[in-house]
């Protein structure tokens, strides 16, 4: 077996390293932050976790892509009422369009390939 290489593993550490401002092209989230795994990737695509301070809403906007992501700490709420929670494992398809907030903070671990659209 061959050693791994410098440049082949990334590692972050979700307690200790800095997270940035979420400030995706089109799209700014005040009271949002996010640690991504791959830095060379767009913003707000990829592996990465988002912390949400308490009271932030997220803007309405449409997945252009299959979003996944599991619930840290804290709680999410949908527009429409849902709750999602710590433990919670959610899929929102592509073409989705929602908007939420979190009363009290939270930090989610997510995926997702493409960046989402703003939608009015």
């Amino acid at each position: 077996m061959k050693p791994i290489e410098a440049g082949d593993r990334i590692v972050r550490n979700l307690l200790s390293d800095p997270y940035r401002s979420f400030d995706a092209p089109g799209l700014v989230y005040e009271g949002m932050s996010y640690l991504p795994l791959d830095e060379t990737r767009v913003p707000g695509t990829g592996f990465h976790v988002i912390r949400m301070e308490p009271g932030t809403l997220s803007a309405a906007h449409e997945h252009t892509a299959d979003e996944m992501f599991y619930v840290l700490d804290g709680e999410l709420i949908e527009r429409d009422g849902t709750r999602y929670r710590r433990g919670d494992m959610v899929l929102l398809r592509a073409g989705t369009q929602h908007e939420s907030h979190t009363p009290g903070g939270c930090t989610l671990l997510v995926y997702v390939e493409t960046l989402e659209k703003p939608v009015e």
